[in-house]
C-alpha cells in the first residue's frame, strides 16, 4: 500500500490506484480503449452547472480600485492619509501610512444589470451581464509567493494539489488523448513558484497541469524524432512502459514514475490529435480578429484564448492561462503606465472569448474566472503605485451556471478591507468545486492517514453567486 495512504475502506478509487502494476497500467488501459474499467469514476455528487473551467491568472495583483470596484471618496480624500479609522495595514512594502492615491480612470454603467466597470476593460464591460463580480475576496498572503500560492492552492506554503489538481482528481479528462490540466503562459518568464502552482502535491503526479508553449509549436517535443515513424515510435513505447511498470510493481508509491509512464502514452496519443486541436491556421480570420490576434498588443493573450476555447471543446477540464508571468501586474510604481498596457492586452482577447464561447453555446457549461493573487492598496506607494492588498479585492466569473449580471460582496469606502460577504480563498475554492457539481467536503484524499480537502477544512460555497435554485 502506497505510504500515502491509511484509509480502511478499500474505494473503487484506491484499488484502482494500488492494484496490479500502480496507476501506470490504468492509466495505460485507459489510454488504449479500456476507460469504463480502468478510469477511477466521477466523483460528481450533484448536477454539474459546470463541466470545465478557464482561469484567466494576472499574475502580480490587478487593481480593484481602478477596474471592478469604484471608490469616489478615494479620490475625495486622495493626497491624505489614510483616516486612523482604518487602522495600520500592514503591507508588503511598509507604506502602511503614505498618502491616498485617486484613481484617474472613468467609470460607467454597462449593460441592463448596469454594472460599474472602468475604461481599462471597454470590452468586458460589453460582457457585464455575463459577469459575477465578487468584490469582496480575502486570501492570506501577502507577498506574491505566498499569495499566488494560495490562490492556486489553498495555502501560502508550496506543497499542496493546485486547484486544477483537485478537479482531475475528482472528474478525470473528458477526451483520453489530451491532458484534463493545461497551463499556457504568455511568456518564458517564469511565474513566481514555478511549475508548484500547477503541481499535484500530495497527490499522484499524473493530475498535475501540462504546460504548454506561449509561442512556436504549443506542445514540445511531441513530434517523432527524424526517421521514427509512429509504428516504430509505438514499439519504443511498449518496450519501455514494460520496464517501468515491471520496476515500479513493487514501489506504487513512487508516483512520479506513475505519472512518467502516462507522460509517455498520453504524449503518443497527443501525437494524433494534438496537431489539430492546436492549430490556429484552421481559424477563420473572423475568429482570430475577435480574440485581438491582428493585434500586436493582444496576439499573444488572444492566442492563447482562442486556445483555450479550442482544448475545452475537446474535453480539457482545465485551463489556467497566465497574463504578466513574472510578476508584471505588480504595480508598486507607475500604475497608470503598467496597468494601461496590461489592460489593454488582455481586454480584446477576454471578450472575444466570452463571445465565441456563448456564440457556440459553451458558455453555459465552462466557468471563465478572473482574477490576480490580490488587489491593489488605496494608499499609494513610491508616488504613483500601489502596494499588495490582499484583505480585499476582486475577482469574477462568468458562465458555468453563475447567478451574473451583478455585483457580490463589497469593501470599504476606501477598497481596503472586505466587509460585506468576506469570501477567503478557500470559499472561492468551495464555490468553483460546487459548480463543477461536486461537494468540496467529500473531495477527499487520505494523505499520511489524514484526510485532506482542498479548502483545508475552512471554505463554504458562496451561496448567493450560486443562485436560490443552487442554494437549497
Amino acid at each position: 500500500m502506497p505510504c500515502h495512504r491509511y484509509d480502511l475502506p478499500v474505494s473503487r478509487r484506491h484499488y484502482l490506484q494500488t492494484a496490479g502494476c500502480g496507476f501506470g497500467a490504468v492509466a495505460l488501459a485507459a489510454l488504449l480503449g479500456d476507460r469504463a474499467s480502468a478510469a477511477p469514476a466521477p466523483m460528481a455528487h450533484r448536477p454539474a452547472r459546470a463541466r470545465r473551467v478557464i482561469f484567466l491568472f494576472m499574475e502580480g495583483g490587478p487593481s480593484h480600485l481602478d477596474t471592478f470596484d469604484p471608490k469616489p471618496l478615494l479620490n475625495k480624500l486622495a493626497g491624505q492619509p489614510l483616516p486612523t479609522s482604518f487602522g495600520s495595514p500592514l503591507t508588503a512594502a511598509g507604506e502602511g501610512r503614505s498618502p491616498l492615491l485617486g484613481s484617474k480612470r472613468t467609470w460607467r454603467q454597462h449593460g441592463q444589470s448596469g454594472l460599474w466597470i472602468s475604461d481599462w476593460f471597454p470590452e468586458v464591460a460589453r460582457h457585464a451581464d455575463d459577469l459575477a463580480v465578487i468584490r469582496s475576496c480575502a486570501s492570506s498572503g501577502i507577498n506574491h509567493a505566498g499569495g499566488v500560492c494560495s490562490m492556486n492552492t489553498g495555502s501560502i506554503f508550496g506543497g499542496r494539489p493546485s486547484l486544477g489538481a483537485w478537479a482531475s482528481y475528482g472528474l478525470g479528462t473528458d477526451n483520453q488523448n489530451l491532458p484534463a490540466f493545461v497551463v499556457i503562459k504568455d511568456s518564458e518568464a517564469t511565474v513566481v513558484n514555478g511549475v508548484r502552482n500547477w503541481g499535484g502535491g500530495f497527490m499522484p503526479a499524473v493530475y498535475q497541469g501540462v504546460e504548454f508553449n506561449s509561442e512556436g509549436t504549443p506542445v514540445k517535443y511531441l513530434d517523432n524524432p527524424k526517421g521514427v515513424d509512429r509504428r516504430r515510435q509505438r514499439d519504443r513505447l511498449d518496450f519501455l512502459g514494460g520496464l517501468n511498470r515491471s520496476f515500479n510493481a513493487s514501489r506504487p508509491s513512487h508516483t512520479e514514475l506513475d505519472a512518467r509512464i502516462r507522460s509517455f502514452e498520453l504524449a503518443y496519443q497527443m501525437q494524433a490529435e494534438a496537431p489539430n486541436i492546436v492549430d490556429l491556421g484552421r481559424e477563420t480570420q473572423a475568429t482570430r480578429k475577435l480574440y485581438g490576434m491582428d493585434s500586436a498588443e493582444t496576439a499573444t493573450f488572444g492566442r492563447n484564448c482562442l486556445l483555450a476555447r479550442r482544448l475545452v471543446e475537446n474535453g480539457v477540464r482545465f485551463v489556467q492561462l497566465y497574463s504578466g508571468a513574472g510578476s508584471k501586474w505588480d504595480s508598486h510604481k507607475e500604475i497608470e503606465s503598467n496597468h494601461t498596457r496590461l489592460c489593454h492586452s488582455v481586454d480584446r482577447p477576454i471578450a472575444g472569448l466570452l463571445t465565441d464561447l456563448k456564440a457556440r453555446g459553451l458558455l453555459d457549461e465552462t466557468l471563465v474566472i478572473w482574477g490576480g493573487e490580490f488587489g491593489r492598496t488605496p494608499m499609494s506607494e513610491q508616488g504613483d503605485g500601489r502596494d499588495h492588498n490582499p484583505t480585499g479585492f476582486t475577482m469574477w466569473m462568468a458562465g458555468g451556471g453563475v447567478n451574473a449580471g451583478r455585483a457580490y460582496g463589497a469593501t470599504d469606502e476606501l477598497g481596503l478591507h472586505a466587509v460585506e460577504d468576506r469570501l477567503h480563498v478557500h470559499d472561492l475554492h468551495a464555490t468553483i468545486m460546487h459548480l463543477l457539481g461536486i461537494d468540496h467536503t467529500r473531495l477527499i484524499y487520505d494523505h499520511k492517514g489524514r484526510p485532506e480537502r482542498i479548502d483545508q477544512n475552512e471554505g463554504h460555497p458562496y451561496r448567493k453567486l450560486l443562485g436560490d435554485s443552487a442554494a437549497a
